[in-house]
């Protein structure tokens, strides 16, 4: 396969500096949208841009293969009225830009791949969700109301796009610089990794092996298109995930935290009590219809290689 040019809004986070890496190892060259400083390495560049206004960071999409677009606020913050307002600012803003830069350039990518999140379906208590016979939910607002406004300003936008893949992911664990398993282990050296709330609810999960193979292959088969559901054909309950990290750490005990308890901690640590009280149970129908094979598709496993980074 000849080497692509892709162009990586949002692209100086966790994910997407293993993303970028990735692309860069079997030659492509990757061009990063940051409101950092410009900068660049082998394969790769870092543009400035703000998110929001066109300027010369427009060129860069003259010519390239794909845009994988992963711009975004961490939803890992309190539910607060003007925290929701960054957020869904964070996403919807960068996402408008693209699309105005894309019908402006005279060789715009023929695909854009946009992440997303299953929190779009809020809380989903036993049942299964998948792309197809799942309801949106209504609530919560820093879930399901960034989710619908996010993908609402990609869906407006992208009416000219040749090929359009959305993504909605489970958390994403593995790899330097993972927040989750670096929360979770702090969590539990600390003597709290016990169940959350009634650790019954659903964790949909992925690899960032697994994320990282599903992004690349977005970008190079032409097949696919339309809605994914990037996560794990095996979620678990909190309470099984906490024991695990509980294992992998060494920590024969973690302390339980009770509903009531899980809302005060969450907003001293800054953070929504809802993304560890609500759960999805999650299955990629459509990666598994298509044959698509996990390369980690046990939490165990996965999770020992996260823990093994958060220790390095």
């Amino acid at each position: 396969m000849a080497p692509k040019r892709i162009v990586l809004p949002g692209g100086s986070g966790f994910l997407g500096r293993h993303l970028r890496d990735r692309l860069v190892s079997r030659g492509d060259s990757v061009v990063v949208l940051t409101r950092g400083a410009p900068k660049s390495g082998q394969g790769w560049e870092a543009v400035h841009w703000d998110g929001v206004s066109l300027s010369d960071w427009v060129r860069v999409l003259d010519d390239a293969d794909a845009i994988v677009h992963l711009s975004g606020k961490r939803v890992d913050c309190r539910p607060t009225k003007r925290n929701l307002a960054e957020l869904i600012s964070s996403r919807v803003t960068p996402v408008l830009a693209v699309g105005q830069a894309w019908q402006e350039a005279r060789h715009p990518p023929p695909v854009w791949v946009q992440l997303s999140s299953l929190a779009r379906y809020g809380d989903g208590g036993d049942s299964t969700i998948d792309e197809t016979t799942t309801p949106f939910a209504d609530g919560p607002p820093q879930m399901v109301q960034v989710c619908r406004e996010w993908e609402g300003a990609y869906a407006a936008t992208t009416g000219g796009v040749p090929r359009t893949v959305l993504l909605r992911a489970g958390i994403g664990i593995g790899g330097s610089g993972d927040p989750a398993t670096e929360r979770l282990v702090w969590l539990v050296r600390a003597g709290l990794g016990g169940k959350v709330g009634t650790g019954r609810q659903w964790v949909s999960w992925v690899s960032l092996d697994d994320f990282m193979t599903v992004l690349v292959r977005a970008i190079d088969d032409e097949a696919m298109t339309g809605l994914y559901l990037v996560t794990s054909p095996a979620p678990i309950r909190n309470e099984e995930m906490m024991a695990t990290y509980r294992r992998l750490v060494g920590r024969r005990f973690g302390m339980p935290s009770p509903r009531v308890i899980t809302e005060i901690g969450a907003r001293i640590l800054g953070s929504d009590p809802a993304l560890a009280l609500t759960g999805r149970r999650a299955v990629p129908t459509r990666l598994l219809a298509e044959g698509y094979e996990f390369v980690t598709p046990d939490f165990e496993n996965a999770a020992q290689i996260a823990v093994a980074n958060v220790r390095s």
